[in-house]
């Protein structure tokens, strides 16, 4: 059973509360990214699209490696089944 981490989950939950973050996790679960593919999926600046990248990343939403100049993304998706885990124990919905 999940061990429930109200702080951890609400902090996944806040990640995921913005419609662009959305979509580039929406993107990402079609495959791995650049930071430019995602820029164009979502239609921002690189600024503004590794702003929201922190805050995915921080949440354990999305990973990211350096492959020469490029930033590649990637979908966190064992963090999401532990956020999935985490939320159904918190609500006391296991099993």
């Amino acid at each position: 059973a999940a061990i429930a981490d109200p702080r951890r989950v609400a902090l996944v939950y806040k990640a995921l509360a913005d419609p662009t973050r959305l979509r580039i996790l929406q993107r990402l679960a079609q495959g791995d990214g650049t930071v430019s593919d995602l820029m164009r999926h979502v239609d921002l600046s690189q600024p503004l699209v590794s702003w929201h990248l922190r805050r995915l990343r921080g949440a354990g939403l999305v990973e990211t490696r350096r492959q020469g100049r490029e930033t590649i993304c990637s979908l966190g998706r064992e963090a999401l089944v532990r956020f999935h885990e985490q939320e159904q124990a918190l609500l006391g919905l296991e099993g």
